[in-house]
């Protein structure tokens, strides 16, 4: 009885020993394994079977993808050595935006842009946000700022106003310096919550500024908008310079 025992071990291990499979799955990958009676296919090819993220990436060569979305004045913007330059000029009430065609949800969101110096006490914001609807906004806006919140902030003369702002369900607005004359990556975070509702971060080069919970989530999708707008809460007075901003890239990273 020993021996055949011991001779079925020996004839299973010879069989699972003459059978290779084709696919061997780690929990990472898919490995082929090479098949010498079809060239065609290479000794080792492999693809990712965790789960991927979609990923977009506007370099502003073109506005493809990208409508207008002015609400006051003309199209003031123009693609400039690779990038958007976008601008809005003095004694207006312009507001010169442009959006994406498309609308998007939870994932990060990032503007490189280059913030010049701008008008003392000017009205005027370089906007990078996210629109739904007025009530669904989530906002990046940097203005010279009032010199009531330049007081409370303690700005320096260099120093411009960043407001960060979720515009409903909560609203919530935080202010805080930002340097004038600088590139700068701004970016927003949605993740979603357990129920399916948004968390947001603001972040600036990477450094969480804000955050809020929202009362609304993953059903809620934005367009993503460029922009600079002659806008009376951010400043002392009408613009009195032409005031812009350059936009190199616009990134979204979807979860």
């Amino acid at each position: 009885m020993k021996n055949i025992f011991k001779k079925l071990l020996i004839f299973m291990g010879l069989l699972l020993f003459s059978c290779s499979p084709d696919n061997l799955t780690t929990e990472n990958e898919t490995i082929t394994n090479p098949d010498s009676n079809n060239p065609s296919i290479s000794k080792v090819s492999y693809s990712k079977i965790s789960n991927t993220t979609y990923s977009k990436i506007w370099n502003f060569d073109a506005l493809t993808e990208w409508e207008d979305a002015t609400q006051v004045g003309n199209p003031n913007y123009w693609i400039e050595n690779g990038n958007l330059r976008i601008f809005t000029n003095p004694n207006t009430w312009e507001r010169s935006k442009v959006k994406t065609i498309s609308s998007f949800a939870a994932g990060t969101y990032r503007w490189n842009v280059y913030i010049p110096e701008m008008g003392v006490g000017d009205m005027a914001s370089i906007g990078a946000f996210l629109y739904n609807n007025n009530t669904h906004e989530l906002d990046f806006e940097i203005g010279y700022g009032t010199q009531a919140i330049r007081d409370q902030l303690v700005a320096e003369p260099d120093d411009l106003i960043v407001y960060m702002t979720s515009q409903g369900y909560p609203f919530q607005s935080v202010q805080n310096k930002i340097k004038r004359g600088q590139w700068y990556s701004l970016s927003l975070e949605l993740t979603l919550t357990s129920n399916g509702r948004y968390n947001v971060s603001w972040k600036i080069n990477d450094a969480i500024m804000a955050t809020v919970r929202l009362n609304y989530g993953k059903n809620t999708k934005f367009n993503i908008y460029c922009s600079v707008e002659n806008l009376q809460f951010i400043g002392d007075h009408i613009p009195q310079s032409q005031n812009y901003a350059l936009f190199d890239t616009v990134e979204f990273k979807g979860i």
